[in-house]
């Protein structure tokens, strides 16, 4: 009968040991690959759900701040999946029902609804969105159907902001964004961590002033960022380098 030496058992042993912790580790670096772009998606859905909570309780700068948040996070989520080959079924219901929430519902609030027509048109607002995520497809590639939803919301967070939350601008703001959703126009894929340098600078820009800039400031900010999307779609940000 043969048996194993000690060195050898050791060894052997060891060598298992190194190769499970190899599988391990690849296993880790492959989940993490599959879920980063989810777990941006569950960080909006989370800021969005914040925002409601604040707004519920009347503290709509708290909440005009986790939307702009929530803008970045959105723009981030579907260049990481891209990017890391990722993109999956479940990721886009994650990443619209986060955009419902964050820019749908969480938005709506922002109109601050004090009687049936008020409700009614955030009841419009909200339809809207829900219209634009889960109806409005396009079957040019890298081009989308109707204003996305995150740039509406920033402009009525960047006129909140600035204005101090004036009831009369944010509702004809607000009626604008409906229009722009639902026209069912083209608007290019902005790619703004994909493509140029100043895309990227835009978005970095964009960090800096929530996390460091006066408010008056980051709202111009992201008015002037909107605004240039929704207005200028092709001539602006579908531009190659």
């Amino acid at each position: 009968m043969w048996m194993v030496s000690p060195p050898a058992g050791i060894f052997q042993y060891t060598k298992k040991l190194f190769l499970s912790k190899q599988v391990g580790r690849a296993q880790a670096l492959e989940s993490v690959r599959k879920n980063a772009a989810n777990a941006l998606s569950m960080a909006n859905l989370i800021m969005g759900l914040s925002s409601i909570l604040c707004s519920l309780n009347r503290h709509y700068q708290h909440s005009c701040w986790l939307l702009l948040g929530g803008f970045l996070l959105d723009l981030a989520d579907g260049a990481v999946a891209r990017q890391l080959n990722a993109c999956s079924a479940l990721g886009a219901k994650m990443d619209d029902f986060a955009d419902f929430t964050s820019f749908g519902l969480a938005t709506a609030l922002l109109l601050q609804t004090q009687g049936m027509l008020d409700g009614l048109l955030a009841i419009a607002y909200v339809l809207a969105v829900f219209a634009r995520l889960c109806f409005f497809s396009s079957e040019i590639p890298f081009t989308y159907r109707g204003l996305p939803c995150p740039y509406a919301s920033s402009l009525l967070v960047s006129i909140f902001l600035l204005t101090g939350g004036n009831v009369i601008l944010l509702r004809v703001a607000a009626i604008a964004m409906i229009l722009f959703m639902v026209d069912r126009g083209f608007y290019p894929h902005d790619k703004v961590l994909e493509s140029q340098l100043w895309k990227k600078l835009i978005y970095a820009g964009g960090i800096l002033a929530v996390l460091l800039l006066p408010t008056t400031v980051t709202s111009i900010y992201y008015l002037a960022w909107s605004v240039s999307y929704i207005f200028f779609p092709f001539a602006i940000w579908s531009c190659k380098a």
